[in-house]
């Protein structure tokens, strides 16, 4: 199958899906399966970040009964990785999930209505798994009145855009796709959303993953601080206590907190070192 035939399917702009994963073995699978029933023409580009569980098998299965499934091995860092996917794409829309999400069947077919005249647009992202960790959402920051947090596991761009911009700054462990989102907006794009382009992502399903999200994530966000002071400005604090606060928000804050200190300790000690 080569995810291109048909007359109507030869109007539609290709979208490229670009996906960094490693160690996604066990879930993969079921990601590629609700790819290959999307609206044609879509191209799938897996990289792979040196994964030693299987997932390249998985993967190069797929490609073997799908020619528009491709897959590259890369170690690098998520952004790194998604540039990399961005160079090797085809389409005039990029497209970006995550190896632990499930796309609707109807995810592709959104992304292009709201892109036919759009330039950036963000989904609905389901959690799934754990009740008290898939309740907890996402904390919105917002620039220029535009939320800037719609994450890369949903997450559709123009590629001009992307061109335009630079893609992803490789230097972010995590936030890499607020960033983006930030220089999107500062150069003048509005992100739509669009409740229609639904995705479904798992949650961590272990503490200690919990715990590892939240600790990156606060990583992620000094980062953006250090390159975005501005960011902050205009965002009041106060609207995280309006959200309905459990055991699981306070260990998620105070976990998230000691990634965002100690990012700021190892920027410290660094430029100590460098004199």
């Amino acid at each position: 199958m080569d995810g291109t035939s048909g007359e109507k399917e030869g109007e539609r702009p290709l979208i490229s899906v670009v996906v960094t994963v490693k160690n996604e073995a066990s879930n993969i699978g079921h990601l590629l399966d609700s790819l290959v029933i999307q609206e044609a023409p879509v191209e799938v580009l897996i990289i792979d970040a040196a994964s030693t569980d299987g997932t390249p098998e998985i993967v190069k299965d797929y490609s073997k009964r799908y020619d528009f499934i491709k897959l590259r091995r890369y170690a690098a860092q998520r952004g790194e990785s998604r540039n990399m996917g961005i160079k090797l794409s085809g389409g005039e829309i990029v497209a970006f999930t995550d190896g632990d999400c499930i796309c609707n069947p109807f995810w592709a077919r959104e992304i292009r209505n709201s892109l036919e005249k759009g330039e950036v647009v963000g989904g609905k992202t389901i959690a799934m798994g754990y009740e008290p960790f898939q309740s907890l959402g996402r904390v919105e920051v917002y620039h220029k009145g535009v939320d800037i947090t719609w994450p890369s596991c949903n997450l559709a761009y123009r590629k001009e855009v992307l061109d335009e911009i630079g893609g992803f700054d490789p230097r972010f462990v995590t936030a890499e796709d607020v960033d983006l989102n930030y220089r999107a907006v500062e150069r003048g794009h509005r992100i739509e959303y669009n409740e229609r382009m639904i995705v479904y992502h798992r949650e961590r399903s272990t503490v200690v993953g919990f715990f590892k999200q939240a600790f990156w994530n606060g990583f992620g966000r000094k980062q953006l601080t250090m390159k975005h002071g501005s960011l902050w400005s205009s965002y009041n604090p106060s609207e995280m206590l309006k959200r309905p606060i459990s055991i699981w928000w306070l260990v998620r804050t105070a976990v998230a907190l000691s990634g965002y200190f100690s990012y700021l300790m190892a920027h410290k000690r660094y430029r100590v070192e460098r004199g």
